[in-house]
């Protein structure tokens, strides 16, 4: 008999992985340049989105319990700063938390977790908003 007790799994591992949140921010960021009611919020980024898909999978994967790699290479560095500067409004806020449901939906990531997901993602984006 053991004596160690297991440690719950982290939201990164109920999730599926690092493969499963990159699979996430493929879809979030291909929802966002293809599907038009996304439009404002991509005309909000650079036009080559390849940094921001690396760099969303890296801060997801470290917020969720996986590897930090993410917050090593940038300490100190708040993700609510980081979008200070951008003009997020509550429609903005709207969208961003709309595609990245959709890509919870089409991911596959169990329905309990998404929503849950779903619901802080709200809160998070609620928070950026600037006017």
């Amino acid at each position: 008999m053991s004596t160690e007790t297991e440690q719950p799994a982290t939201p990164f591992e109920q999730i599926g992985g690092g493969e499963r949140v990159r699979a996430v921010v493929e879809a979030f960021y291909d929802l966002m340049e293809t599907d038009p009611a996304y439009a404002p919020l991509r005309a909000i980024h650079a036009p080559d989105l390849t940094p921001m898909r690396a760099s969303l999978a890296g801060f997801l994967t470290g917020w969720l319990g996986g590897p930090r790699d993410w917050f090593a290479e940038r300490p100190g560095v708040c993700m609510m700063s980081l979008h200070r500067a951008m003009p997020i409004d509550a429609e903005l806020s709207r969208q961003w938390t709309d595609a990245m449901g959709r890509a919870l939906d089409q991911v596959g990531v169990e329905p309990e977790m998404a929503q849950a997901l779903r619901e802080v993602f709200g809160r998070m984006s609620t928070n950026m908003t600037t006017r």
